[in-house]
């Protein structure tokens, strides 16, 4: 399997978890599926890792914020490591907040997850869009 393949693939495996878990609402299928052991968390706001601290994490935030979506603006692989550049509203009147995540996959599991967040303002100095 050559170097873009294996790339590509785990783009496609990170995309699938992510729209699965959030836009389909289904986190605990998602992390059944695309979640390997050991998983580990670098969001200082979920519980635990593993998959069950992702789940519960995913949860809470439907609870809070019913309205919740995501839309993928950006994957980008290098080697084992996939980010996903992201807006994430929590209801049609947010402006919403940019997310990078970065995953790593292992033998087509995901297995580490980070993510940065900054919210998205109402203009920018530069007049560039965040997405």
């Amino acid at each position: 399997m050559t170097a873009q393949t294996v790339e590509e693939k785990n783009k496609e495996l990170v995309t699938a978890f992510y729209e699965l878990a959030i836009n389909q609402r289904k986190p605990t299928e998602s992390a059944g599926r695309y979640i390997g052991l050991p998983y580990t968390q670098h969001n200082p706001e979920v519980p635990e890792n593993g998959p069950d601290g992702f789940i519960q994490f995913i949860e809470v935030m439907f609870k809070k914020h019913p309205g919740l979506r995501v839309i993928i603006h950006k994957a980008v692989a290098d080697g084992n490591i996939v980010v996903l550049h992201v807006h994430l509203k929590r209801d049609e009147s947010d402006p919403g907040i940019a997310v990078a995540e970065f995953f790593r996959v292992e033998n087509g599991r995901i297995v580490e997850h980070w993510d940065v967040m900054q919210p998205v303002p109402e203009k920018t100095a530069s007049g560039n869009a965040m997405f």
